[in-house]
C-alpha cells in the first residue's frame, strides 16, 4: 500500500497549497474555454486537459460503447446488467461511503477491430478510506487497479481521479506523469448499497469500462 498512498498524497496535493514536497505535485492546468473557473480544491482544478475531455464526453462514449457491443452481438448481454449500464440510471446521494467493497469490471466497445467488444469480469477487493479531506478508491486485487481521488461534483455524481496500476506492480505512478496510466470517471449510485464507478475513453482495449461496487459482506 505505500506506493498507493503515495500516489494518493500526490493528488491531495493538489488541492492545498503546502510546502515543498519530496511527492511531485499534480499539475493544476488551466481550464480550457469550455470549463467554468475552477474552485480550489474542485477536480477541475486537479484534472489533467485529457481527463476534463473525458468527463465531457463520457455520453457520447458511453453510447459508442454500447453500439459497439450491440452491433457484435452482445446485446443480450448489456440487456441483462439492468441498471449497471443504463446511461441515466444515477441516483441523488452519490457520496461512496469508507469501506470495503467487492468491485467487478465490465468492458464495453473495443477501441481495434480485433478487440472484444464486451468483457465481464468477476468479483475482486476494493476499499474506499478518508483522505485529505477527500475519498480514496483502490482496487486492491486483480491484474488491473485503479487507485486514485473521489471528488465532490453534484447531487447525482462524484468525479475520480487516478492512475492504473498493472500486474504485479507495487507503487501507482503519479497522477498526471503518464497519460497512459491517467484514469477519469463518474462515481454514481444506482441502487440501495450498490454504485458504479464509470471511465469513458480508457488508454487500453475498451471505450468505456464500467465497475460495480457493492459493500463486502
Amino acid at each position: 500500500m505505500r506506493g498507493r498512498n503515495k500516489l494518493l498524497f500526490a493528488i491531495a496535493l493538489g488541492l492545498t497549497a503546502g510546502a515543498c514536497q519530496s511527492v511531485p505535485v499534480v499539475p493544476t492546468l488551466p481550464p480550457s474555454a469550455a470549463d467554468e473557473p475552477p474552485a480550489s480544491g474542485s477536480w477541475r482544478a486537479t484534472a489533467t486537459d485529457q481527463d476534463k475531455e473525458r468527463i465531457r464526453g463520457w455520453y457520447s462514449s458511453w453510447e459508442a460503447a454500447l453500439a459497439d457491443a450491440r452491433a457484435k452481438g452482445h446485446g443480450a448481454d448489456v440487456d441483462r446488467e439492468g441498471v449497471l449500464l443504463q446511461q441515466m440510471a444515477a441516483l441523488p446521494n452519490a457520496h461512496l461511503p469508507a469501506g470495503d467493497y467487492r468491485c467487478r469490471t465490465i468492458k464495453v466497445g473495443a477501441k481495434g477491430r480485433g478487440g472484444l467488444s464486451y468483457i465481464a469480469y468477476g468479483w475482486f477487493r476494493c476499499r474506499v478510506a478518508p483522505e485529505q479531506g477527500l475519498s480514496s478508491l483502490t482496487k486492491l486485487t486483480g491484474s488491473q487497479r485503479p487507485v486514485g481521488m473521489i471528488f465532490p461534483d453534484n447531487l447525482k455524481r462524484q468525479i475520480f481521479l487516478g492512475t492504473l496500476e498493472l500486474g504485479d506492480e507495487k507503487m501507482a505512478v503519479n497522477y498526471g506523469s503518464d497519460r497512459m496510466r491517467d484514469m477519469a470517471g463518474l462515481v454514481e449510485r444506482i441502487g440501495d448499497n450498490r454504485w458504479r464507478l464509470v471511465l469513458p475513453a480508457p488508454a487500453y482495449e475498451s471505450l468505456v469500462d464500467v465497475i460495480e461496487l457493492v459493500p463486502a459482506g
